[in-house]
């Protein structure tokens, strides 16, 4: 995956609010891994993955239904704010 900045984090935030809260787990998974395929895709053909784009984790959330959060600091969107940085932090510590 490519080098995460603010705007993938709020993307993949977005991505999570969008699902039922039993399924964010899988879906930050499922977004984390496709950010991986296509960077490992651009790496090997040089080119985008077709489905999943450039490597960025913005450009895996932006295949998927998103939510606008109602807010910026609203609990549901922090929390799915967090999610994705806990998850991108243990991902780097075994990296």
């Amino acid at each position: 995956m490519r080098p995460v900045t603010l705007t993938d984090l709020a993307a993949a935030a977005r991505v999570l609010l969008a699902l039922p809260e039993a399924q964010r787990a899988a879906g930050l998974a499922a977004l984390l891994a496709r950010a991986q395929t296509a960077e490992q895709h651009r790496r090997d053909t040089g080119r985008n993955h077709p489905a999943y784009g450039n490597g960025t984790l913005l450009a895996a959330a932006l295949a998927h239904p998103f939510a606008e959060p109602q807010s910026p600091g609203t609990q549901d969107y922090l929390t799915c704010l967090s999610l994705v940085l806990d998850a991108l932090v243990a991902r780097n510590r075994t990296s």
